[in-house]
C-alpha cells in the first residue's frame, strides 16, 4: 500500500531531522523524507499538518499477559493498546504462564503477533527453565525462535554459580542478559524503605536490595565480558554505580520505568494500590537522580513496564494488591512530560523512546537494526503521528488495554499527559487511527 503523510513536523531523534515536510510510503518502507515527488500515487493521504511525525515508538519492557493471565490481559487487547499508544515495537518479558524457556513457545507468541499486525513483538528468553533460577535454558534454539535476550523478569538467581554460568555461556555467543537488580534477600517487601513505609506499618526494601545486586553483577561482567540490560533502575545509589561502571567502559546499558520517573514514595498517599508497582516507588532524591540520568544519558531508555492487573488482584489492600500498572498508552505523554521538565528538545526527548532503545537491543533486531526507531528513506516504516500540544486526562475506561489500572488515572491524580498519538503505522500498515472527536 501507498501512503503519503501531509505537511507533518518530520522528527528523527538519530539524525537530529527537524523540519516540516511529507512523508512517503511504498509498502514496508519509507520512500522520500521531505518533497515527495509528483509522480507518487498514494493509495491513502493522512494530514499531518501541526502534527509530529516520528519514528513508531519502542518499549524495552512490557507484560503482555498471554499465555497463562488472560483474564489481566490478552495478546489482542495489549497489541492494541501499544498501537495506541504509538508503540510500534516491544519486548516481552519471559514471566508467562508456561515461561517462555521453550522454542515452541516464542514461536507461537511471534506467530499470534504476525496475525495481529498491530506492533512488532521481540520476546526475551527465560534464563533458567521454568525461571526458577537452576538450570540453564538452551540459549541458542531460543534465539534461533526469535529471542532477543534472556532474563529472569522478576525473579531473582540466588545461586551466584548459575548466574556467573550464564554470563559466561551468554558472552561466548554474543547474548545479551537482562536482569533487574535486587538481591533476593532483601527485595521481598512491598514499599522503598524510608518514613513512608514504616508510617504504614509496610514491609520495605531496601536501596540496598540494589546496590549490592549491582554489585554483584558489575563484578561478574568484569570477569565475563557479557552484555547486560539492567532493568527498571530505582534508585540514586543505583544511578552512581551505573555510570561509575559506564565510565570503566563496562558493556551495560539501563532503563527506567515511567513510574519511578515521575512518581514518588509519597503518592501511595492512604495505601492506594494503584501505586503498588514494582520497583517500589522510592524518595524524591531517588526521582530526581533517575530523571537527570535518563537526560545525560547515563540511564540510555524509558519504558512503559506495561503490567495490566485485573479488578479483583488491584482492589485489595496494599500489601495484598497485585503488583502492576498499565502503561503503553502512556509512554508518550509521560517522556514528554520529562522532557519538558528537563528543557529538552522534542528531538531528545523521543530518543529515549525510539532510537536508544534499538540501540540496546542493536544486532538482535536482525534487518531492522538499522532503520528501526527512526525516520529514513529505505527504512521501515514504522510511524508515530502525535499532536504534541493536546492535553488530555488518563481515564480508565477509555484506555484500550484490558488493564485499566494506571497511577496517572485523572480521576485519582489530577493529572493531563501531554500529546496524543493520531495514527500508528507499522510496516506500512495504519495499525491505529484516532477517530475525530
Amino acid at each position: 500500500m501507498k501512503i503519503l503523510i501531509k505537511n507533518g513536523r518530520l522528527i528523527d531523534p538519530a539524525s537530529g531531522l527537524d523540519r516540516v515536510g511529507d512523508l512517503a510510503i511504498a509498502g514496508d518502507r519509507i520512500i522520500t523524507l521531505g518533497d515527495v515527488s509528483d509522480d507518487f500515487a498514494p493509495e491513502r493521504t493522512i494530514d499531518a499538518g501541526g502534527l509530529v511525525v516520528a519514528p513508531g515508538l519502542v518499549d524495552l519492557a512490557a507484560r503482555l499477559r498471554e499465555p497463562g493471565h488472560e483474564h489481566e490481559g490478552m495478546l489482542e487487547s495489549e497489541l492494541a493498546a501499544a498501537a495506541a499508544g504509538g508503540v510500534t515495537s516491544l519486548v516481552c518479558m519471559p514471566d508467562t504462564d508456561p515461561p517462555l524457556d521453550e522454542p515452541g513457545l516464542v514461536e507461537m507468541l511471534k506467530f499470534r503477533a504476525r496475525r495481529l499486525s498491530r506492533c512488532r513483538l521481540f520476546p526475551l528468553g527465560a534464563l533458567t527453565r521454568g525461571l526458577a533460577g537452576e538450570t540453564l535454558t538452551e540459549m541458542a534454539e531460543l534465539t534461533e525462535a526469535g529471542c532477543v535476550g534472556f532474563s529472569q523478569a522478576e525473579v531473582p538467581i540466588v545461586n551466584t554459580l548459575t548466574l556467573q554460568r550464564a554470563l559466561q555461556y551468554a558472552a561466548t555467543y554474543g547474548y545479551t542478559v537482562w536482569l533487574r537488580p535486587q538481591d533476593a534477600w532483601l527485595g521481598g517487601g512491598v514499599a522503598a524503605s524510608g518514613a513512608i513505609a514504616t508510617r504504614l506499618g509496610l514491609t520495605g526494601v531496601p536501596v540496598a536490595a540494589e546496590t549490592i545486586a549491582l554489585a554483584t553483577l558489575f563484578e561478574l561482567v568484569r570477569a565475563t565480558g557479557a552484555r547486560l540490560h539492567l532493568c527498571r533502575l530505582s534508585s540514586a545509589a543505583g544511578v552512581a554505580l551505573l555510570r561509575a561502571a559506564k565510565a570503566e567502559g563496562l558493556p551495560v546499558t539501563a532503563d527506567v520505568s515511567i513510574n519511578s520517573l515521575h512518581l514518588t514514595d509519597t503518592d501511595i498517599g492512604y495505601f492506594n494500590a494503584e501505586m503498588r508497582v514494582t520497583p517500589p516507588l522510592r524518595q524524591q532524591r531517588d526521582r530526581d537522580a533517575l530523571q537527570a540520568a535518563l537526560a545525560d544519558g547515563t540511564i540510555d531508555a524509558l519504558v512503559s513496564d506495561h503490567t495490566p492487573v485485573s479488578t479483583d488482584e488491584k482492589t485489595l489492600p496494599f500489601a495484598e494488591a497485585t503488583s502492576g500498572a498499565t502503561g503503553l498508552e502512556l509512554l508518550l505523554g509521560l517522556a514528554l512530560h520529562w522532557g519538558e521538565q528537563q528543557g529538552l528538545g522534542l528531538g531528545p526527548t523521543l530518543a529515549r523512546i525510539t532510537s536508544a532503545p534499538v540501540a540496546v537491543l542493536g544486532a538482535s533486531l536482525g534487518s531492522l537494526a538499522h532503520s528501526a526507531g527512526r525516520l529514513v528513506a529505505g527504512g521501515v516504516a514504522d510511524v508515530c503521528v502525535f499532536d504534541d500540544q493536546a492535553r488530555w486526562p488518563v481515564r480508565a475506561d477509555a484506555l484500550v488495554s484490558q488493564g485499566k489500572h494506571t497511577p496517572f488515572a485523572f480521576e485519582t491524580s489530577g493529572f493531563e499527559l501531554r500529546g496524543r498519538v493520531h495514527t500508528t503505522v507499522v510496516a506500512g500498515s495504519v495499525a491505529f487511527e484516532r477517530a475525530p472527536t
